[in-house]
């Protein structure tokens, strides 16, 4: 069942964060789509979910990268997407310090570049090393890189949080990294 859940979790994110057209699905512009439809799309696919099924996927979810609106007739990813939505966050003052994990192999880059959005729309960050481990250690040899966040709202630059404590911001320039 573990294994199922992790397959329709992932299946779920691919549609609600990067391509919904793969099951015909429709996304509202603030990133929600109905329950029932995403139920029925996902089983003309094969994956046999029902409304329970989706909600043990989003309460189960490690990362909460699922929300319900309030009534639970519609779905959406909390963030990580790749397509054009407005996830309707505000401003928020982040903790002094954030974290960032990501791999050895593309520190070099990271220290000339900064952290860059790539084909999302922020950089996401974290409030927990152990996250930032986590994250890191997906890609390869983990390195958390701490990032200056006073510093970064000092000199103007916006940050957001989404539901599930991802922290949000454009870019992430070489000289706002503290230490990796």
């Amino acid at each position: 069942m573990e294994k199922n859940l992790k397959h329709i979790s992932k299946f779920m994110s691919l549609v609600l964060r990067h391509r919904p057209e793969e099951i015909g699905l429709q996304l509202d512009e603030n990133g929600w789509a109905d329950l029932q439809e995403l139920i029925i799309k996902l089983n003309s696919k094969g994956a046999n979910v029902d409304e329970a099924t989706i909600q043990l996927v989003v309460d189960t979810n490690e990362k909460k990268r699922f929300a319900f609106n309030d009534d639970k007739t519609k779905i959406r990813a909390n963030q990580g997407h790749s397509i054009k939505v407005d996830l309707q966050l505000s401003p928020a003052t982040p903790p002094d310090v954030l974290y960032h994990g990501t791999a050895l192999h593309v520190i070099a880059s990271i220290m000339k570049n900064g952290l860059l959005k790539q084909n999302r729309h922020h950089v996401h960050l974290t409030a927990s090393k152990e996250t930032a481990v986590s994250v890191g250690a997906r890609h390869g040899k983990p390195v958390v890189l701490e990032i200056d966040a006073a510093r970064m709202v000092a000199e103007g630059f916006e940050f957001y949080i989404t539901d599930n404590d991802v922290w949000l911001v454009e870019i992430v320039l070489p000289e706002y990294i503290i230490s990796g």
